[in-house]
Protein backbone atom coordinates (compact mmCIF):
# COMPACT_ATOMS: atom_id res chain seq x y z
CA UNK A 1 0.00 0.00 0.00
CA UNK A 2 1.35 3.42 -0.99
CA UNK A 3 0.19 6.75 0.42
CA UNK A 4 0.04 9.74 -1.90
CA UNK A 5 -0.13 13.37 -0.84
CA UNK A 6 -1.70 15.70 -3.39
CA UNK A 7 -2.37 19.40 -3.70
CA UNK A 8 -5.72 20.17 -5.30
CA UNK A 9 -7.21 23.19 -6.98
CA UNK A 10 -10.97 23.32 -7.34
CA UNK A 11 -13.91 25.54 -8.19
CA UNK A 12 -16.60 24.93 -5.59
CA UNK A 13 -19.39 26.46 -7.68
CA UNK A 14 -22.12 23.86 -8.06
CA UNK A 15 -20.49 21.42 -5.62
CA UNK A 16 -21.88 20.47 -2.21
CA UNK A 17 -18.46 20.97 -0.64
CA UNK A 18 -15.64 18.58 0.13
CA UNK A 19 -17.53 15.78 1.85
CA UNK A 20 -19.12 13.02 -0.22
CA UNK A 21 -22.82 12.32 0.34
CA UNK A 22 -25.93 11.57 -1.69
CA UNK A 23 -27.06 15.16 -2.07
CA UNK A 24 -24.88 15.99 -5.08
CA UNK A 25 -21.35 16.16 -6.51
CA UNK A 26 -18.54 16.89 -4.04
CA UNK A 27 -14.80 17.36 -4.36
CA UNK A 28 -14.24 14.07 -2.55
CA UNK A 29 -16.60 12.11 -4.81
CA UNK A 30 -15.06 13.60 -7.94
CA UNK A 31 -11.60 12.61 -6.72
CA UNK A 32 -12.74 9.09 -5.83
CA UNK A 33 -14.32 8.62 -9.26
CA UNK A 34 -11.17 9.83 -11.02
CA UNK A 35 -8.94 7.52 -8.98
CA UNK A 36 -11.31 4.65 -9.76
CA UNK A 37 -10.92 5.41 -13.45
CA UNK A 38 -7.17 4.99 -13.03
CA UNK A 39 -6.96 1.90 -10.82
CA UNK A 40 -10.49 0.56 -10.33
CA UNK A 41 -10.83 1.37 -6.62
CA UNK A 42 -12.39 4.34 -4.77
CA UNK A 43 -10.10 4.97 -1.78
CA UNK A 44 -10.93 7.42 0.97
CA UNK A 45 -9.52 10.85 0.12
CA UNK A 46 -8.75 12.85 3.26
CA UNK A 47 -8.34 16.64 3.09
CA UNK A 48 -6.73 19.24 5.33
CA UNK A 49 -10.10 20.97 5.56
CA UNK A 50 -13.70 20.10 4.73
CA UNK A 51 -14.81 23.12 2.74
CA UNK A 52 -18.53 23.95 2.44
CA UNK A 53 -20.69 24.13 -0.66
CA UNK A 54 -19.54 26.85 -3.04
CA UNK A 55 -16.13 27.33 -1.40
CA UNK A 56 -13.06 27.17 -3.66
CA UNK A 57 -9.49 25.99 -3.13
CA UNK A 58 -6.23 27.23 -4.59
CA UNK A 59 -4.12 24.60 -2.80
CA UNK A 60 -5.96 21.98 -0.75
CA UNK A 61 -3.77 19.22 0.68
CA UNK A 62 -5.20 15.69 0.67
CA UNK A 63 -4.00 12.10 0.88
CA UNK A 64 -5.14 8.66 -0.25
CA UNK A 65 -3.79 5.11 -0.29
CA UNK A 66 -3.43 2.89 -3.34
CA UNK A 67 -2.46 -0.76 -3.62
CA UNK A 68 0.12 0.06 -6.25
CA UNK A 69 3.77 1.02 -6.59
CA UNK A 70 3.07 3.63 -9.25
CA UNK A 71 5.30 6.68 -9.00
CA UNK A 72 3.87 10.08 -8.12
CA UNK A 73 4.14 11.40 -11.67
CA UNK A 74 2.12 8.48 -13.06
CA UNK A 75 -0.60 8.89 -10.44
CA UNK A 76 -0.89 12.64 -10.99
CA UNK A 77 -1.08 12.36 -14.77
CA UNK A 78 -3.50 9.43 -14.73
CA UNK A 79 -5.92 10.89 -12.18
CA UNK A 80 -5.81 14.30 -13.88
CA UNK A 81 -6.77 12.56 -17.14
CA UNK A 82 -9.97 11.34 -15.50
CA UNK A 83 -10.51 14.80 -13.97
CA UNK A 84 -10.59 16.43 -17.41
CA UNK A 85 -13.68 18.60 -17.67
CA UNK A 86 -14.33 18.45 -13.93
CA UNK A 87 -13.82 21.43 -11.55
CA UNK A 88 -10.92 19.70 -9.74
CA UNK A 89 -7.25 19.33 -10.67
CA UNK A 90 -4.15 17.87 -9.03
CA UNK A 91 -1.38 20.46 -8.91
CA UNK A 92 1.26 18.27 -7.26
CA UNK A 93 1.68 14.72 -6.01
CA UNK A 94 4.22 12.96 -3.82
CA UNK A 95 4.69 9.65 -2.05
CA UNK A 96 4.70 10.06 1.72
CA UNK A 97 5.06 7.77 4.74
CA UNK A 98 1.87 5.93 5.66
CA UNK A 99 1.90 7.85 8.95
CA UNK A 100 1.22 11.16 7.16
CA UNK A 101 -2.31 12.50 7.66
CA UNK A 102 -3.54 15.51 5.69
CA UNK A 103 -5.94 16.60 8.42
CA UNK A 104 -4.35 15.67 11.74
CA UNK A 105 -0.74 16.58 10.82
CA UNK A 106 -1.69 20.05 9.62
CA UNK A 107 -0.06 22.82 11.69
CA UNK A 108 -1.75 25.79 9.99
CA UNK A 109 -4.53 26.47 7.52
CA UNK A 110 -4.79 29.55 5.34
CA UNK A 111 -7.94 31.11 3.89
CA UNK A 112 -8.62 34.10 1.68
CA UNK A 113 -11.91 35.89 1.20
CA UNK A 114 -12.45 38.26 -1.73
CA UNK A 115 -14.99 41.09 -1.73
CA UNK A 116 -15.61 43.03 -4.92
CA UNK A 117 -16.39 46.55 -3.71
CA UNK A 118 -17.74 48.55 -6.66
CA UNK A 119 -21.11 49.77 -7.93
CA UNK A 120 -21.17 47.44 -10.95
CA UNK A 121 -22.01 43.75 -10.54
CA UNK A 122 -19.32 41.21 -11.46
CA UNK A 123 -19.48 39.34 -14.74
CA UNK A 124 -16.09 37.70 -15.20
CA UNK A 125 -15.75 37.07 -11.46
CA UNK A 126 -19.31 35.98 -10.87
CA UNK A 127 -19.43 33.10 -8.38
CA UNK A 128 -15.90 33.82 -7.19
CA UNK A 129 -16.31 37.01 -5.16
CA UNK A 130 -18.85 38.61 -2.85
CA UNK A 131 -20.15 41.71 -4.56
CA UNK A 132 -20.68 44.57 -2.10
CA UNK A 133 -21.70 47.70 -4.06
CA UNK A 134 -21.67 50.09 -1.09
CA UNK A 135 -18.28 51.70 -0.40
CA UNK A 136 -16.53 50.10 2.57
CA UNK A 137 -14.44 51.86 5.22
CA UNK A 138 -11.22 49.80 5.10
CA UNK A 139 -9.67 51.62 8.07
CA UNK A 140 -12.59 50.76 10.34
CA UNK A 141 -12.46 47.12 9.26
CA UNK A 142 -8.72 46.94 9.93
CA UNK A 143 -9.13 48.33 13.44
CA UNK A 144 -11.76 45.68 14.17
CA UNK A 145 -9.66 42.93 12.57
CA UNK A 146 -6.77 43.67 14.95
CA UNK A 147 -9.01 42.76 17.90
CA UNK A 148 -9.71 39.34 16.39
CA UNK A 149 -6.07 38.28 16.53
CA UNK A 150 -4.91 35.91 19.25
CA UNK A 151 -6.63 33.36 21.46
CA UNK A 152 -10.35 33.94 21.99
CA UNK A 153 -13.67 32.24 22.53
CA UNK A 154 -15.16 32.48 19.02
CA UNK A 155 -18.63 31.23 19.98
CA UNK A 156 -20.23 34.31 18.42
CA UNK A 157 -18.54 33.49 15.12
CA UNK A 158 -19.30 29.77 14.92
CA UNK A 159 -22.18 28.17 13.04
CA UNK A 160 -25.01 26.78 15.15
CA UNK A 161 -24.34 23.31 13.70
CA UNK A 162 -20.59 23.47 14.45
CA UNK A 163 -19.41 20.20 16.01
CA UNK A 164 -16.05 21.42 17.36
CA UNK A 165 -15.48 20.41 20.98
CA UNK A 166 -14.24 23.87 21.97
CA UNK A 167 -14.94 27.38 20.63
CA UNK A 168 -11.49 28.53 21.75
CA UNK A 169 -9.26 29.22 18.76
CA UNK A 170 -6.08 31.18 18.09
CA UNK A 171 -6.22 33.41 15.03
CA UNK A 172 -2.66 34.06 13.88
CA UNK A 173 -3.40 36.21 10.82
CA UNK A 174 -6.34 38.51 10.13
CA UNK A 175 -5.20 40.88 7.39
CA UNK A 176 -7.14 43.18 5.06
CA UNK A 177 -5.62 44.54 1.84
CA UNK A 178 -7.03 46.27 -1.21
CA UNK A 179 -6.18 45.66 -4.86
CA UNK A 180 -8.21 47.94 -7.07
CA UNK A 181 -11.88 47.15 -6.46
CA UNK A 182 -11.05 43.94 -4.61
CA UNK A 183 -10.82 43.86 -0.81
CA UNK A 184 -8.93 40.77 0.30
CA UNK A 185 -9.27 39.25 3.76
CA UNK A 186 -6.55 36.77 4.79
CA UNK A 187 -6.79 34.38 7.74
CA UNK A 188 -4.39 31.84 9.23
CA UNK A 189 -4.84 29.51 12.20
CA UNK A 190 -4.16 25.94 13.17
CA UNK A 191 -7.88 25.25 12.91
CA UNK A 192 -11.16 27.08 12.42
CA UNK A 193 -14.73 26.67 13.61
CA UNK A 194 -17.51 25.95 11.11
CA UNK A 195 -18.32 29.18 9.19
CA UNK A 196 -15.86 31.08 11.40
CA UNK A 197 -14.15 32.87 8.50
CA UNK A 198 -17.39 33.71 6.71
CA UNK A 199 -18.99 34.98 9.92
CA UNK A 200 -15.97 37.16 10.65
CA UNK A 201 -16.00 38.60 7.12
CA UNK A 202 -19.74 39.24 7.33
CA UNK A 203 -19.19 41.15 10.57
CA UNK A 204 -16.23 43.15 9.26
CA UNK A 205 -18.17 44.16 6.15
CA UNK A 206 -21.01 45.38 8.37
CA UNK A 207 -18.46 47.45 10.30
CA UNK A 208 -17.12 48.75 6.99
CA UNK A 209 -20.64 49.92 6.17
CA UNK A 210 -20.88 51.86 9.42
CA UNK A 211 -22.75 49.35 11.59
CA UNK A 212 -21.98 49.81 15.32
CA UNK A 213 -20.48 46.40 16.01
CA UNK A 214 -17.89 46.16 18.79
CA UNK A 215 -15.61 43.12 18.63
CA UNK A 216 -15.03 43.01 22.39
CA UNK A 217 -18.77 43.01 23.00
CA UNK A 218 -19.28 40.29 20.38
CA UNK A 219 -16.69 38.05 22.08
CA UNK A 220 -18.26 38.67 25.49
CA UNK A 221 -21.77 37.82 24.26
CA UNK A 222 -20.80 34.27 23.23
CA UNK A 223 -23.88 34.22 21.05
CA UNK A 224 -24.03 33.89 17.26
CA UNK A 225 -26.76 36.55 17.06
CA UNK A 226 -24.33 39.14 18.47
CA UNK A 227 -22.17 39.12 15.32
CA UNK A 228 -22.89 40.01 11.70
CA UNK A 229 -24.32 37.85 8.91
CA UNK A 230 -22.55 34.92 7.27
CA UNK A 231 -20.72 36.04 4.14
CA UNK A 232 -21.60 33.99 1.02
CA UNK A 233 -19.45 30.97 0.21
CA UNK A 234 -18.51 32.16 -3.28
CA UNK A 235 -15.83 34.57 -2.03
CA UNK A 236 -13.96 32.06 0.13
CA UNK A 237 -10.79 30.20 -0.91
CA UNK A 238 -8.71 27.60 0.92
CA UNK A 239 -5.20 28.84 0.11
CA UNK A 240 -2.97 26.19 1.65
CA UNK A 241 -1.94 24.09 4.61
CA UNK A 242 1.33 23.87 6.54
CA UNK A 243 3.02 20.70 7.78
CA UNK A 244 6.11 20.11 9.84
CA UNK A 245 7.34 17.25 7.66
CA UNK A 246 9.89 18.00 4.96
CA UNK A 247 8.97 17.65 1.29
CA UNK A 248 9.50 14.15 -0.04
CA UNK A 249 12.20 13.60 -2.69
CA UNK A 250 9.56 11.61 -4.60
CA UNK A 251 7.39 14.67 -5.13
CA UNK A 252 6.08 15.51 -8.56
CA UNK A 253 5.19 19.08 -9.36
CA UNK A 254 4.51 20.52 -12.81
CA UNK A 255 7.48 22.39 -14.21
CA UNK A 256 6.58 26.07 -14.70
CA UNK A 257 6.87 27.41 -18.21
CA UNK A 258 7.18 30.96 -19.46
CA UNK A 259 4.12 32.29 -21.25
Amino acid sequence: MTRYRVTLEYDGTGLIGWQENRQGPSVQSIMKDAIAGFCGTRPDVVAAGRTDAGVHAAAMTAHFDLDTNADANTVMRAVNFYLTGRPVSILSCEIVPDTFHARFDCTARHYRYVVLNRPSAPVLMGGRVWWVPRKLDISAMRVAAEKLLGNHDFTSFRAVQCQAKSPIKTLDVCRITQQGDEIIFEFSARSFLHHMVRNIVGTLVEIGQGKPFDIDEIFAAKNRSAAGPTAPACGLYFMGADYSMDASPNSCEPVPTDK
